[in-house]
């Protein structure tokens, strides 16, 4: 992740903490995988369109100025392109990115393709979006009880499919398998086994750890900590000082304690994101720019789950940690980014533009219904909140 703040996705009721610990033996006996698509959006545009699109640097999303990139291809990240960010900026730094409008119907139904797929193998799905999910192999279906075999056939399987690749990460628990799917993007797989899972984690620099976005990795760094290694070190008592909860929440991951399930029926209730940002921000125009990414991404993840919500939350954090919200409930449920923020700017305005400097905003929506209801609309009648 680039950029001067940290990221967080407010995405789902009751998240289970980390928790156990390596060494007991059915938490090192779990076979966890994190599959997850290749630049989906992009993959499916470059698949259905080669003439225009193959090994051409595309976005998927809404074209400059008030568009936001929903997705980027390979061929477009070298530039810095990425997910979320506003389609002036990608388009300034790639003069020859090409703008694909998203076509949502054909990734969902892509990601029920997909999803079949591992239901051939367990029940124990724990889909993340459209294009990612946790799946616990630990007992599989068929075939031997083996994360590898497992993910080498599922990778097989949805390129026969769907000519669509996919990367996955194998290992004993959610946070290692995830940050392995990663380790060789795209079409790759990397198997953590559990007796490794320490070393693997000592390797990992302390961005690739969950919650740790630049402005905590700066704070890290003053600390002489570097990668995951420099956790593994640190006494805990040391970390909780620095950070509170946070502290022990990262030693434990550090330490390989991550015993949490995949959870095949949770019941996502809010989806948002907020941003923490290096320097306070004073002037409410500074503050809406600052919003405008954070909409994208949300709109992003509402469209992935397939939902829309009724209640929009904007949250503000000031320099000395206070923190205060503002909120509305309309009668229609919303999603498309454009709507977001124009309902963003009405939150901030009311009944005034906040009277300190912020550190952190953030936005949500709750109250969450199905994505095939009626147009949206905006309401102007807020609720107090």
């Amino acid at each position: 992740m680039s950029g001067p703040e940290d990221a967080d996705m407010v995405e789902a009721a009751g998240a289970e903490r980390a928790g156990g610990g390596p060494g007991r033996e059915e938490e090192t006996s779990r076979r966890i995988l994190h599959v997850d698509m290749d630049a989906f959006y992009a993959q499916i545009e470059q698949r259905d369109f080669p003439d225009k699109y193959a090994g051409e640097p595309i976005a998927v999303g809404g074209n400059p100025p008030k568009g936001v990139v929903k997705a980027a291809s390979y061929e477009a990240r070298p530039y810095g392109v990425h997910s979320a960010q506003p389609a002036i900026e990608a388009d300034r730094q790639c003069p020859d990115l090409i703008f694909v409008p998203p076509r949502m119907e054909v990734y969902q139904e892509e990601s029920r393709r997909i999803r079949s797929i591992l239901r051939e193998y367990t029940d124990l799905i724990e889909p993340l979006s459209l294009d990612e999910a946790y799946l616990d192999v630990t007992e599989p279906k068929q075939g031997p009880p083996s994360g590898t075999l497992i993910a080498r056939r599922i990778r097989e399987e949805i390129y026969k499919e769907t000519g669509l690749t996919a990367s996955v990460g194998v290992g004993p628990s959610k946070f290692v398998a995830k940050v392995a799917s990663d380790q060789d993007k795209p079409n790759g797989l990397t198997v953590v086994e559990p007796e490794e899972q320490l070393d693997f984690i000592a390797g990992l620099p302390i961005e690739d750890f969950h919650g740790i976005g630049p402005v905590t990795a700066e704070k890290m760094r003053e600390m002489g900590i570097e990668t995951g290694a420099g956790l593994q070190e640190t006494p805990e008592k040391r970390l909780r000082r620095r950070f509170g909860k946070r502290g022990g929440h990262f030693k434990r991951l550090a330490m390989g304690e991550d015993d949490r399930p995949v959870q095949p029926d949770r019941e996502r209730k809010s989806v948002g994101a907020e941003r923490t940002f290096s320097d306070d921000v004073a002037d409410p125009k500074e503050m809406l720019s600052r919003l405008e990414p954070i909409a994208g991404r949300v709109s992003g993840r509402l469209e992935s789950a397939g939902r829309k919500g009724r209640t929009v939350t904007l949250k503000l954090k000031s320099h000395d940690h206070k923190v205060s919200t503002r909120q509305t409930t309309l009668r229609r449920a919303v999603r498309s980014s454009e709507t977001l923020m124009r309902l963003a700017e009405r939150l901030l305005g009311r009944p005034h533009p906040p009277e300190e400097p912020v550190r952190l905003l953030g936005l949500s929506v709750s109250s969450l219904t199905g994505g095939e209801e009626g147009g949206e609309q905006l309401e102007l009648d807020f609720d107090r909140g």
